[in-house]
Parts: C-alpha cells; sequence; structure tokens
C-alpha cells in the first residue's frame, strides 16, 4: 500500500487551513475513505471513471489481487485504536508490518456522510448526504439520514452509480454482508446499492462465516462486510471506557480468524466511517434552554458536535453572530459559504448547497449542544459522539493484508 504511514489532519488535511483558522479540507481524491474502496476496484482490474484520483505518495494503492475481502469497523478511530493497542494484536501487529495507514473520513464525521463517501467514491458535495439529519428543501423538514423517510427516494437523492454497482458491471461479483434490516434500507439503496446482499445475525462469527462463503464462492470477488457494535459500545459506555476495549478484543479476534480463512488470492482491507470522543454531561449546552441560540433557527439539524442551522428569513447574520459569541472557543461557527470555500464538503454538486445549513457550529473541544425538546431520552444518555473535525473524530485506520 503506497503512501505509508501518515497522520492526514496534522498539519495539513485536518490541522489549520492556513490564513483561516480553519481545519483543512479532508483530502477528497488522495488519502480519504472516499478513495478506499475505488482503490480496491483498482486492485481487482477494475478502473472507475469520473471520480478523482489522487496522486503523488498520498494516493491509496491497493495491491493487484483476484478477490477482495473489506470490512467496516463502525466507530473505530485511529486515535483510538493506536491507545487502545493492548486490546487488537492483531491489528497492532498489521500495523507493525507497515499495513497500515492513517486516512480521514470527510465532512461531518457521521456514518450517513461517511457511508456516502465509501459507497461512492464521492466527496459529500457530490454524493449529498451532508449531515445525519439535513433538510430536505423540497419540503421544508429534516431528514434522518440513517432512518431515512418513507417519502424520500433514495435513488433520486444520491443518484450516481455506486462503486459496487460499477465493480458488479466490470464481471466481478459483487456481495455485501451485514444486518438483515440494512437490505433495501435508505441508505443502503442511495450509496451501497449493487451486488446481492447476504444477511446475518448480530454475530462476529456469523459475519466472518458468510464472508468467508462469499469470498470463496467466485474466482474473482468483492466481498463488504459491515460491523456496528463497537459503535453502539462507544455510544453508550464511551470510548475510554473498558466495554469499549473489550469490544475491540472481540473485533481483532474476528478479523484474525477471517484473515486466516481467506484464499491465498485474497486481501483484507479493514478501515472505519469515523472516530469517536467522549463528551462530559457538564460540557453540553442545550438548545431547549437557550432562548438566545434557537431565535431565528428555523430548524436544527446536524447532530450535537456539527449542526447544520437552518434560519428564518434574513435571520442567517444575527445567528452566526449569536452562535459565534455563545460558543466562542469551544466551536468553529461559519456560515455555508465559508465551509464550501474551506473544502470541507468537497465540490458541491447543483442541488446539494441547499441541503447544507444555513450556519454550520462545529466543535473545538470536547463539548456538545444538545436539544432535549427533540432528542429521545436515550439520546441525551449517549457519552460517545462524533461529527466534528478532530482528529480523535476524523482520522481513521486503513489496514490492508498482504494477501
Amino acid at each position: 500500500m503506497s503512501g505509508g504511514v501518515g497522520t492526514p489532519g496534522v498539519d495539513g488535511p485536518g490541522g489549520s487551513r492556513e490564513g483561516t483558522g480553519l481545519p483543512a479540507a479532508p483530502p477528497y481524491g488522495s488519502s480519504s475513505l472516499a478513495d478506499v474502496l475505488p482503490a480496491v476496484a483498482r486492485a481487482l482490474g477494475v478502473e472507475l471513471p469520473g471520480r478523482p484520483v489522487g496522486s503523488g505518495g498520498d494516493g491509496l494503492v491497493v495491491p493487484s489481487c483476484a478477490r477482495a475481502c473489506v470490512v467496516l469497523v463502525d466507530g473505530l478511530g485511529e486515535l483510538a485504536l493506536a491507545d487502545r493497542g493492548g486490546h487488537a494484536p492483531f491489528l497492532r501487529r498489521l500495523r507493525g508490518e507497515g499495513a497500515h495507514r492513517a486516512i480521514t473520513a470527510g465532512f461531518p464525521t457521521t456514518t450517513a456522510t461517511s457511508m456516502g463517501l465509501f459507497g461512492t467514491g464521492l466527496p459529500p458535495g457530490g454524493h449529498g448526504l451532508v449531515g445525519y439529519e439535513v433538510l430536505d428543501p423540497a419540503r421544508d423538514v429534516l431528514v434522518n439520514q440513517l432512518a431515512w423517510d418513507a417519502e424520500l427516494d433514495p435513488r433520486r437523492w444520491q443518484p450516481h452509480p455506486t462503486v459496487l454497482q460499477e465493480v458488479q458491471a466490470a464481471g466481478v461479483e459483487v456481495v455485501r454482508v451485514g444486518p438483515p434490516h440494512f437490505d433495501g434500507s435508505g441508505l443502503t439503496e442511495a450509496v451501497l446499492r449493487g451486488g446481492r446482499f447476504v444477511g446475518t445475525p448480530d454475530s462476529l462469527d456469523a459475519r466472518v462465516d458468510a464472508a468467508v462463503s462469499a469470498v470463496r464462492a467466485s474466482a474473482r470477488s468483492l466481498v463488504y462486510v459491515y460491523w456496528g457494535q463497537l459503535d453502539w459500545t462507544g455510544h453508550g459506555s464511551g470510548v475510554g471506557s473498558w466495554e469499549w476495549g473489550d469490544e475491540l478484543e472481540r473485533v481483532d479476534a474476528a478479523l484474525a480468524a477471517l484473515a486466516r480463512r481467506l484464499p491465498r488470492d485474497c486481501r483484507l482491507v479493514v478501515t472505519a466511517d469515523h472516530g469517536m470522543v467522549d463528551v462530559p454531561f457538564a460540557r453540553r449546552l442545550d438548545l431547549a434552554a437557550e432562548p438566545e441560540l434557537a431565535a431565528g433557527v428555523r430548524h436544527a439539524g446536524g447532530e450535537p458536535r456539527a449542526l447544520h442551522l437552518y434560519c428564518e428569513p434574513d435571520a442567517a447574520g444575527d445567528v452566526l453572530e449569536r452562535w459565534r459569541r455563545r460558543l466562542g472557543e469551544e466551536a468553529w461557527v461559519l456560515t455555508r459559504d465559508e465551509a464550501v470555500a474551506a473544502g470541507w464538503f468537497g465540490p458541491v454538486a447543483a442541488g446539494v448547497a441547499e441541503r447544507i445549513g444555513d450556519v454550520l457550529a462545529v466543535m473545538r473541544t470536547d463539548t456538545a449542544v444538545v436539544n432535549s425538546a427533540r432528542q429521545r431520552p436515550q439520546v441525551l444518555r449517549l457519552l460517545g459522539h462524533h461529527g466534528a473535525l478532530t482528529p480523535q473524530e476524523r482520522l481513521v485506520p486503513l489496514f490492508v493484508t498482504p494477501g
């Protein structure tokens, strides 16, 4: 894998953008989550026209292979993994063997947006899933892009072909392995359509068995496997908890078993959609109890660490100033135009810009803005959060076994 072990996000793609004080744009087209499946496709001999390809040392290159098994571990942040490496001997060994590098998620660092990057190979401004809860401008309502919306056609919301579809069209057998309820879901249809779906129970052993069977069923295949329990554990117990460490141990053992059982001509690729930070309850603002912050905001979307604020007519300037004054150094508060100009969403396609908030509030420290008037009590109790552009949230690992 070319490019070596780097830390995109520090003094470059994730440190400050020179002259602005803002984090630099994720490196879409070179060493981001959007570049993983295109790199795997090229390893399988499939070129994907129309998607950015990095040049020089930063581009992701997966060595050629006949078969590939790609595992996405939801919530496996690069820095948390490095900190808790004692719980992951298999991944630690791969790191030591040079089969690892750090890459970045996009913005915001949330599952819906990241799965858009991963599945389409496009930045958020291209695939259009620009946050967790975002505005459907045609109806002036917020839509949750994980739960989806019965009135929202996923293939119209995200019309571009996915990488899986293009790989399948090139004659490679494509199989997706995950929870049964993912099959046909809005998010799956939007960004991960293509090939056949194999639903398994929430058991790592079952996912490993299904992945091995799918890989061995064809001489030329791409098998994608999703595992979400680490993310759930981080949200509920915190990424610094013993529970998170125990779950990481289970994931690592399953990945080791999968690697042992794959045929020699199959490369195992492991990555993640985002990292996570623990947010103390004392470090949270409640929008429902902050009338000054709520004034002029028609819809508060996004999520607690990366808010999309959709403003009443002519109110965006006042909202911007009030949020900047209230949050101070705790957050970057900027306009849609400033975020687009900073490159956070990559090139923004026609019709996508209006899905982005008029004002964005992106946390810089271990803070969050919740909304007890809208969010369920169980959501308000979550300890682990993500969405912002801190290194803990944006940096994710990429492992590629030698085959």
